[in-house]
């Protein structure tokens, strides 16, 4: 589970990047009941908001920045150490997109991308320690990597977060889930899982890598219908999964992935 008393390499942070701040404030608002606070102003679409539930913040929306982005949640991992980390990053294969730099007083933050292409970023906490809520309704519960290359992921992200994976058989024996722990962590502490696919899969990003945040919901069915009237879209499910809970892949208006889930009983032994 994610928590919000962070540890090296746990998730602690999200940022949608969106063409149009306010509109993603009004869908994820009807969707989850978000709140939204802008903190930097934009011109066409652009400046900073976040989005808070019952006072806490919960995940984050900026205006694109980078020529040709795809609109896309960015997961933030905890780190101490900004600068260190982005020295791995190079170390290990990775390239730094974004050199680490200060977001005022409230913490250090930096972008990159692993070897295969994923992006992700680190935070580094200042005043602000991160998400405020987690692993319940309407906050993040769980993290996902898409991959073509899940064994170089794997020893990418163990190094450079000293995480631990457990593999478990996916359904029909369509291959294997990597379970990710935080480092020196306890199993209740998984945090997200990695999933290798053919590059070819890989349509969103034209075969790249890619992160996807999962929002937990009391009602998957109810938060589905919720997506779609407010002009986003369905890709899978809603679907059982035995031990996991029940699940659906949905695209907001602008085209940024995400799951959702309302988490069912452990499975039986």
């Amino acid at each position: 589970m994610i928590t919000t008393d962070f540890v090296p390499g746990s998730p602690s942070w999200l940022d949608l990047g969106a063409p149009d701040v306010d509109a993603a404030g009004r869908f994820y608002g009807a969707v989850f009941g978000w709140e939204t606070e802008t903190v930097a102003e934009g011109d066409e679409g652009g400046g900073y908001a976040v989005f808070r539930l019952g006072g806490r913040p919960v995940a984050a929306v900026g205006g694109l920045d980078e020529q040709g982005a795809r609109p896309a949640w960015m997961v933030y991992f905890h780190t101490a150490d900004a600068e260190a980390a982005a020295r791995d990053v190079e170390r290990l294969g990775g390239t730094v997109r974004v050199a680490p730099f200060d977001v005022g007083e409230e913490g250090r933050m930096a972008q990159f991308s692993d070897p295969q292409g994923g992006q992700f970023a680190v935070w580094q906490p200042g005043n602000t320690a991160g998400l405020g809520a987690a692993d319940e309704p309407g906050s993040l519960s769980w993290t996902e990597l898409y991959t073509s290359d899940a064994a170089g992921a794997k020893r990418f992200y163990g190094e450079l977060f000293g995480w631990t994976t457990t593999a478990m058989p996916m359904p029909g024996g369509e291959g294997t889930y990597e379970l990710v722990t935080p480092a020196g962590q306890p199993e209740e502490r998984m945090q997200g899982g990695i999933v290798e696919l053919p590059a070819e899969a890989l349509t969103a990003t034209g075969g790249r890598a890619y992160w996807h945040p999962v929002f937990a919901v009391s009602d998957c069915d109810a938060a589905v219908a919720r997506v779609t009237e407010h002009g986003g879209a369905l890709q899978m499910g809603p679907e059982d999964a035995e031990g996991v809970g029940r699940l659906a892949v949905c695209v907001d208006p602008a085209g940024a992935d995400f799951v959702l889930i309302t988490p069912g009983p452990p499975a039986a032994a």
